[in-house]
């Protein structure tokens, strides 16, 4: 892959804090303050904020493609989301797109959006985003980096802020990431303002209205490896946080009911923020480095195995290092927003927990490739072969379907994720916006050169299947065009199809390939790895 180095996107410029600003890609730089401020603004009468048919499309079309995307999606918690009030999520942030995407999806309501500003004058996606009616936000990085003026900025920012404030004191959903930006950290960066703002706003206009005050949702986003096509994801939506009246100044309630706005009281705005971050981190790895996460992942495969547990799910694999985590970690009873970096875990444990974590991940594996014991790794599940078989046959019969309709989208995902300029946390960003509008725009083309390949052959094909197919409602013009407008929407579920079916032939790939891996790991690496399984699982039991 061609991403660039993070420390490469550091190109010196600095907040007002002495700390690096986002770097900004070349979409980030290109404000259209025209555009900007002409996006349509949300309605609160309907269902949705935005267009209640193009919601409704573009919520089915995400579906189905993050179906293929992850291999398996888990949630849990939502039974903590009160139906009766507007919620504000918040999150961790690194896996662009697809981080709101998936909060999105499975929250259950719709929400009102804010996002990034490009993301409303791009080609082609500005269109989708304006029909949702997605409010831009203009970060400090565009601000001091000249993008726009600072009237301009409090000016945007100002109004989505409300918008945003008074579609979630009206009942619906809202995300917002603290952190103010993507990033590849095993830890949260420093948290802005801005959602503990808005949910403050929220309340009051709630508060003026007479409605029920909203609540804050600290959420966990778990994606097993992010960057990677068909990984698992765990969303784990947190115990909400109740915004209370004493929260909210009489003076903040005055001025958003008159569409104005009022600076919350620096303390209120910082304890809700401190306390917002208590609850979200410890739904994060929060851990100085990743290699020290892998680490936790492999004692937490590990202490199961020891007492018959073995994780059955990427959920039960992130709860089990959570809980040696929190053994071997001192809990923390504040939270300094300055310095948001954890301290490196000083445990006897984890020098070899981290040096056998390593030898599995410079092989491509991981704790799911130890036998049940743990102290080596295992062979292969034979009963997955007959499945396998039959899926990969199936698959194989449609890969010229396949090809047609998706080999472009994977070709022009492949190469914007690997080029992007935006670093690793964009690259399935990239590669679910190919799919949705390569689906789009490839598919009917797939679907008219199918139709034309028809009837330039018809007579082979009619001989193939003993009828005409053109004919299959009647004869005459009218039902030879119902015929032809028949088959050409009958593609897509086939194309649908034949890409579920890829999406499955390539677990198989990748189940196949680990195996091989296993059997390919040196003979010192397999037995260092086998010295310092032995290690481990006694120093677990002591602990």
């Amino acid at each position: 892959m061609k991403h660039p180095n993070p420390e490469d996107l550091n190109d010196g410029v600095l907040d007002h804090r002495g700390d690096a600003l986002p770097y900004l890609s070349k979409s980030a730089k290109n404000m259209k303050m025209d555009k900007l401020l002409e996006t349509p603004m949300p309605k609160y009468s309907g269902s949705t904020p935005g267009s209640y048919f193009w919601t409704k499309i573009l919520y089915w079309i995400c579906h189905r493609i993050s179906a293929v995307q992850f291999r398996k999606r888990q949630i849990s918690g939502l039974e903590h989301i009160p139906a009766d009030r507007g919620t504000l999520c918040c999150a961790w942030h690194t896996n662009g797109l697809l981080d709101a995407l998936e909060i999105t999806l499975n929250h259950p309501k719709y929400f009102v959006f804010g996002a990034r500003h490009d993301l409303v004058t791009r080609p082609m996606l500005g269109w989708w985003t304006r029909k949702m009616a997605v409010q831009p936000v203009v970060r400090k990085a565009e601000l001091l980096r000249g993008g726009c003026s600072e009237e301009e900025a409090n000016f945007l920012n100002g109004r989505s802020l409300l918008t945003l404030s008074s579609g979630i004191a009206h009942g619906f959903g809202c995300v917002l990431f603290p952190e103010g930006t993507s990033h590849n950290n095993s830890h949260m960066l420093r948290f802005r303002t801005g959602p503990v703002r808005t949910i403050l706003a929220a309340g009051a206009i709630a508060s003026s209205l007479g409605k029920e005050l909203p609540v804050l949702v600290p959420i966990g986003l778990h994606f097993r490896v992010r960057e990677y096509f068909r990984t698992d994801v765990w969303v784990e939506f947190g115990t909400p946080i109740q915004i209370l009246k004493s929260d909210i100044p009489d003076e903040l309630i005055e001025a958003v009911s008159k569409g104005s706005w009022s600076e919350p009281p620096a303390e209120n705005v910082f304890n809700l923020r401190d306390r917002l971050r208590l609850e979200m981190e410890p739904l994060t790895p929060n851990v100085a480095e990743w290699e020290e996460y892998r680490a936790l992942h492999l004692l937490g495969h590990l202490s199961r195995r020891i007492i018959g547990n073995q994780p059955k799910s990427w959920k039960d694999e992130v709860l089990a290092a959570r809980e040696i985590r929190d053994i071997i970690v001192e809990p923390k009873q504040s939270i300094v927003n300055d310095e948001p970096k954890p301290e490196p875990i000083d445990h006897e444990i984890l020098k070899p927990a981290i040096s056998a974590a390593n030898i599995l991940h410079q092989s491509g594996l991981d704790g799911r490739d130890l036998d049940s014991k743990g102290m080596d790794l295992r062979f292969a599940n034979i009963a997955h072969l007959p499945l396998s078989l039959i899926r990969s046959t199936a698959f194989l019969l449609l890969l010229p379907i396949f090809l047609l309709s998706l080999g472009p989208q994977v070709a022009l995902g492949r190469i914007l994720g690997d080029s992007t300029d935006e670093g690793i946390d964009a690259r399935t960003s990239y590669q679910f916006l190919a799919s949705m509008f390569g689906s789009l725009i490839i598919w009917p083309i797939a679907s008219s050169i199918i139709i034309l390949i028809g009837c330039l052959q018809e007579s082979n094909i009619s001989n193939l299947i003993g009828f005409e197919w053109t004919e299959i409602f009647g004869s005459g013009i009218l039902f030879n065009l119902i015929s032809i407008i028949m088959v050409w929407l009958l593609c897509f579920p086939v194309f649908w199809l034949s890409g579920k079916l890829g999406s499955l032939a390539w677990d198989d790939f990748t189940y196949l390939r680990n195996f091989f891996r296993r059997q390919k790991m040196s003979k010192s690496d397999r037995q260092n790895l086998k010295g310092l399984m032995k290690i481990l699982i006694q120093e677990i039991k002591k602990i």
